[in-house]
């Protein structure tokens, strides 16, 4: 939970703050019952201090209020790894060092990096929170790494760290990646920063830009950082910057996605996309997208399927993926957690049906613990099981950035409905009228209802469309008139685009099956705050979606033609209503390609260090 403010009170705190001299009488007395009461209490408990009328919110979301005590652990700082136990040290940076996450570094890498500096190591008992501070004689101090678990950004140990830091070091500069949404953090702890070449470097206790310019040269002199920030520039505020190329790799801090929970380090910039083979496996292949999935890995150039698990299918040869004869198997949850263990895949991706892959999940990560050697494996999971879980990344990257999928072990890959909602509606919100609700109406080819399990005439378990076109008698078929999964998706993570982090955005979302294979029309209507032009919208749109590939934005209406065997989303057609009171806006793309397979592949590809689009054919 979240609150407005947050202390390390009794273990950090307790004796400096009651000699405070606004600490008196009943709030003196307040502190020493919370002392006693938590002194026999497990550290992670806490005291909530609240108005009565804001109870409700602080016990019911995530915002939360008032102040939040703990116990909390006592901070350290040493000068070398051993002093906190080189083996913990070295856990922390296999876990969560955003370099080792994307292959860029070793483990080793680092602690050779590590040593070429004299240093201090912050950070508390249970290395919620470690951070890295490099301090050469006579130099400024640079904080390189400050890796943080969930818990450690929620109990605002993060905060409690800095906080040591400052008053260890009255100048500090580290560096965040120019296009993170969550660059706050940094702003709110810097005398001043600026952007280049699509990184910001962050700083206190320096107020003269001359100053700043001669120590930044002295860093690139010195090889503390691989290039130059100069000339100085003034920043752009969190909310009017930008996406940015990333420049070369500098040093590594932290990000945080509040609202999804999403907490990780990440590096200054990505590393060059790599072409080493990698190996992945598919539990769940005998659907229509894990058909698809099978053919777009046929054609990556690194990426190997080597496993291949199917219940119905096991024992027979897998069709449409030429690269090397694979039979499929049945793995179980044993085998799964087995094969993880030995490092025998690179990733997982699950094509399983709603509810069914959380013991696949368990298993992995199960033998994810047992492991001794590498990383633990990526997983992509194409169900709606996990696109509501804090601790998994949501895999939309047109909207919500390649950083944290880049830096993620866990993805949960957006439904299609749901990827065609959002895309429609995110570079629009600013135009929503306080209050409404945007209606998109979904038509979707009938390989979206599913499959059913069938035999060939020869015998062989093949899998049919739960819904055929004869079924439709040339028609279409609303369902799930209400409630449906895809329309609370889309407005749970639309939520997070907001400027007011307390609202939550809504929409009004309507399916139905048309008698077509493949491929989603949705229309949006949106009432408007305001009087807008259509081609103020598709500015909208042509400045929220540029530079991505696989995205196409066109002046006529999208049809069949321009979505069906397309690799790309597709929005067209705007059109104001004459009273400038409502637009409308039709977007498009495959539900088993987009919408499924080729996003999983997008995900795929960024987790695992590849050019974002390696093995997905551009659409002409």
């Amino acid at each position: 939970m979240q609150h407005g403010y947050s202390i390390e009170l009794f273990t950090q705190e307790y004796e400096q703050l009651m000699k405070e001299p606004w600490v008196k009488f009943g709030t003196k007395l307040k502190l020493r019952e919370f002392k006693e009461l938590l002194d026999h209490l497990p550290r992670t408990s806490s005291v909530a201090v609240i108005s009565a009328p804001m109870l409700q919110k602080e016990l019911f979301t995530d915002s939360g209020a008032g102040t939040l005590i703990r116990r909390g652990y006592k901070l350290f700082k040493h000068d070398s790894v051993d002093k906190i136990g080189a083996d913990r040290f070295r856990q922390v940076i296999h876990d969560r060092d955003p370099d080792v996450l994307s292959g860029y570094q070793s483990v080793t890498g680092v602690l050779n990096e590590l040593k070429k500096t004299p240093y201090t190591i912050y950070g508390d008992d249970p290395l919620d929170v470690v951070a890295v501070v490099s301090r050469p004689e006579g130099e400024v101090p640079v904080m390189t790494r400050l890796l943080a678990s969930r818990n450690g950004v929620l109990n605002s140990v993060t905060d409690n760290v800095f906080n040591a830091i400052k008053k260890d070091h009255r100048r500090l500069f580290w560096t965040a990646q120019a296009d993170d949404e969550n660059r706050a953090w940094h702003f709110e702890r810097a005398d001043g920063s600026f952007t280049r070449a699509g990184k910001s470097l962050f700083w206190y206790g320096v107020q003269d830009v001359a100053e700043v310019e001669r120590i930044v040269k002295g860093f690139e002199a010195s090889g503390r950082i691989e290039r130059a920030y100069l000339p100085v520039g003034p920043a752009a505020p969190p909310h009017k910057t930008g996406a940015a190329p990333a420049g070369a790799k500098a040093f590594s801090t932290l990000a945080r996605r509040p609202m999804l929970g999403s907490t990780r380090g990440y590096a200054t910039a990505a590393a060059p996309p790599s072409t080493e083979p990698k190996r992945l496996g598919l539990i769940g292949a005998r659907g229509f997208t894990g058909q698809a999935l099978t053919t777009l890995l046929s054609g990556h150039p690194y990426l190997n399927l080597t496993h291949v698990s199917s219940r119905q299918l096991a024992g027979y040869a897998l069709d449409g993926y030429a690269k090397a004869p694979i039979t499929y198997s049945n793995l179980s949850t044993e085998d799964v957690k087995e094969m993880e263990k030995e490092g025998v895949v690179d990733a997982w991706v699950m094509a399983l049906p709603n509810g069914v892959c959380k013991p696949f999940v368990d298993a992995i990560d199960s033998g994810a613990e047992a492991r001794t050697k590498g990383e633990k494996s990526v997983i992509v999971d194409l169900s709606a099981d996990y696109r509501f879980e804090k601790e998994w990344t949501y895999g939309l990257p047109e909207l919500y950035g390649r950083t944290p999928i880049r830096t993620s072990k866990r993805i949960s890959n957006p439904g299609c409905y749901a990827t065609s909602s959002q895309l429609l509606i995110a570079p629009l919100l600013k135009y929503l009228k306080p209050g409404a609700w945007p209606t998109v109406f979904g038509l979707s080819g009938y390989s979206g209802a599913g499959t059913i399990p069938s035999n060939d005439p020869d015998g062989r378990p093949i899998s049919l469309p739960k819904v055929t076109p004869d079924s439709l008698g040339g028609a279409v078929r609303p369902y799930a008139l209400t409630d449906h999964i895809h329309e609370r998706e889309a407005g749970h993570h639309l939520s997070t685009l907001l400027s007011d982090q307390s609202e939550r955005a809504k929409l009004a979302f309507v399916p139905a099956v048309a008698p077509w294979f493949s491929g989603i029309i949705s229309t949006l209507s949106m009432p408007l705050s305001q009087k807008v032009t259509a081609k103020e919208i598709v500015a909208q749109y042509e400045e929220a979606y540029k530079g991505e590939r696989l995205v196409r934005i066109q002046k006529q209406v999208p049809g069949l033609q321009d979505i069906e065997g397309k690799h790309t989303w597709t929005v067209g057609g705007v059109q104001v209503h004459s009273e400038g009171e409502r637009v409308v806006v039709v977007g498009g793309l495959d539900n088993l390609l987009k919408g499924a397979a080729t996003q999983c592949l997008q995900n795929l590809n960024l987790a695992l260090g590849y050019d974002e689009c390696a093995g997905i054919p551009i659409d002409a």
